[in-house]
This record gives C-alpha cells, structure tokens and sequence, in this order.
C-alpha cells in the first residue's frame, strides 16, 4: 500500500519528528530551502507569541498556551530516536476548575491547588502558576518558516525565550526513513533530537546542558 502524501497545515495520524535548537543552522537552512519542494503561501513565514507552563516534574506532557487556547501535548513513544506525541486536550479560557482539576494539574505532574473559584482567567490562571513553587510560565516568540523535504514537513525557526535568542530546525513525518532521510541531507544527523520542554528547561537553567551549537 503506498504510503499517505503529508501536507503542510492539515491533521494527519500521530506523526514522528526530529527537532534540534542551537544558535547556527544556517548551512542545514540553505539546505533545506534548497531541497524543498514548493509549499502553500500561508506557511511561508509565521509568527506567534506563545507561553509554555514548565513543570519541573514534567517532561511528558507539553502544555503551551496561544491565542488564549491552551494546548496539552503527550509523549506517546521514541522509535530510533524520533519522537512521537499526542493531543491531550484543548481548552479555552476563561477555563472550567474542574478541567483545571481533572486535566491540567494532572498533567503538570504536580499537587492540585484548593480552587475557589467556578472558571478562571488567563491571567488568574497564570498568577496560580507563578504562585508554586514547581511551575514557571515562560514566554517564547516563534518565527517560523515551513518547507516540504522528502515527503516531511519542515520548518526553520527564530525562537526568543523569555528573551533568549535560539534557532531551531525540524523534520516530521508518519513515515520514519522520511525524516531519517532529511536529517542526512540536510546534515543534521550530528544533531541531538530535543523537544521545546527539553530546550525550554535548559535556557531558563533547570536542566545544565547546552543546546547543539
């Protein structure tokens, strides 16, 4: 059976991917514009300003926060060396206690506060954030433009986090060999394969490892 076309900017099964963040890709870069088939208009060049509640118990779970919707991410399974993750849940604000209860908390892998109130705001939600000792709410702007190797959706990144200046390059695919691939071509296979949690940690100083370069 052949294998399922991606395309950039639609829903397919769970997908695998090799992400990386340094301060210099720009060899892998030109590479990979130059690989890259032509893709939509709209993927070309994005911008977003996004916060990622850190959980200093937590690498399972990727909880991020843009546009006032919360999204909630899951390690699912690594398979040679790639990643794979999951939605968790979505939700919007002003967001239910019980789905801060039963879902959110949860997932931080942390104690659940005492809430007192029905719903609570971004910003109520966040003061709850700032307020324990195990989470940290840190602000990140991505600038990201998307390519198409190999049959992978790709993507190059400026990344500031909480004012920090990072690079980041990825391939993701349902297809495996895909992105292995693109990591040769590309000349990122030198390169150690980290989530944002992963380089997100590093930056603010709770994990005491650089980033590739």
């Amino acid at each position: 059976m052949a294998k399922k076309e991606m395309k950039i900017g639609e829903i397919s099964k769970p997908r695998f991917e090799f992400r990386t963040f340094g301060q210099d890709f720009s060899e892998q870069e030109f590479r990979m514009s130059r690989l890259s088939v032509p893709v939509p208009e709209k993927v070309w060049e994005r911008s977003s300003d996004e916060i990622y509640i850190m959980s200093r118990t937590n690498d399972n779970n990727n909880t991020k926060i843009r546009d006032g919707k919360m999204d909630i991410k899951t390690f699912i399974t690594e398979d040679k060396g790639l990643e794979q993750w999951n939605p968790l849940m979505k939700a919007e604000f002003p967001i239910p206690a019980a789905t801060l209860k039963d879902e959110v908390y949860p997932a931080f892998q942390v104690e659940t506060p005492n809430f007192e109130k029905d719903s609570y705001t971004l910003e109520e939600f966040l003061a709850m954030i700032d307020s324990h000792p195990d989470l940290q709410a840190v602000k990140v702007n991505k600038q990201r433009f998307g390519y198409m190797v190999n049959d992978t959706i790709c993507e190059v990144g400026n990344v500031t986090i909480n004012g920090a200046m990072v690079m980041t390059i990825n391939s993701e695919s349902t297809e495996l060999d895909d992105i292995l691939k693109t990591m040769e071509d590309v000349g990122l296979t030198d390169c150690e394969n980290i989530n944002y949690l992963q380089c997100i940690k590093r930056v603010i100083g709770w994990i005491d490892k650089d980033l590739a370069n």
